[in-house]
């Protein structure tokens, strides 16, 4: 299987029995959470029900607010010498138009597979659940808030360090799959 984080939009929030009516697919990352799907999931975010997995191993996000990030951390990335300067600026182009389009109330990440190849057990028992669940809360408070507070540093002026790293391996942290049609799809991926 190639673990993959998912990461979708939608005007509401998944509950235990309902996915959101409307799902659009933003982005899928192989191997990993990027630092794109961190940043995008960085406002407000919380543990929802998975779309995918029978767990609560989602997590749901605010769309502007995660997006804002993004694009700003991108902006400030794209201010200094960037390695391979048109593949960049292309990307930050397509990413920023692939936001626009697919743009709902909120942003859900399901990293489940990665949760799974991280140690989580077989979500058919109790315990794989809770397992599960530990794993996602850790993805949200040493994962995505820390990727918020590093990224709020760099805004303001601070942490050019990692700035600097984010230019020099800004595939490894934003070049993911970027369509309205990923591996889980849940409609045609159209607004």
């Amino acid at each position: 299987m190639a673990m993959r984080s998912y990461l979708y939009s939608a005007d509401t929030l998944p509950t235990d029995t309902e996915i959101p009516d409307k799902v659009l697919g933003i982005s899928e990352h192989n191997w990993d959470i990027p630092l794109a799907h961190l940043l995008l999931t960085g406002r407000d975010p919380r543990v929802v029900p998975s779309m995918i997995w029978s767990a609560p191993v989602g997590i749901g996000a605010d769309f502007d607010g995660g997006a804002d990030l993004l694009l700003s951390v991108l902006s400030l990335v794209g201010k200094g010498d960037v390695a391979e300067r048109d593949d960049f600026d292309e990307l930050v182009r397509k990413i920023t138009d692939h936001l626009g389009k697919q743009r709902k109330r909120y942003l859900l990440l399901e990293a489940g597979e990665i949760l799974q190849a991280r140690g989580g057990a077989d979500t058919a028992s109790e315990e794989g659940e809770s397992a599960f669940l530990k794993l996602t809360r850790e993805v949200i408070d040493t994962e995505i808030e820390p990727a918020t507070r590093r990224a709020e540093a760099a805004l303001s002026g601070g942490d050019d360090a990692w700035v600097e790293s984010l230019r020099r391996n800004w595939r490894n942290h934003f070049a993911s799959f970027y369509s309205p049609v990923l591996y889980f799809s849940f409609s045609d991926g159209t607004a």
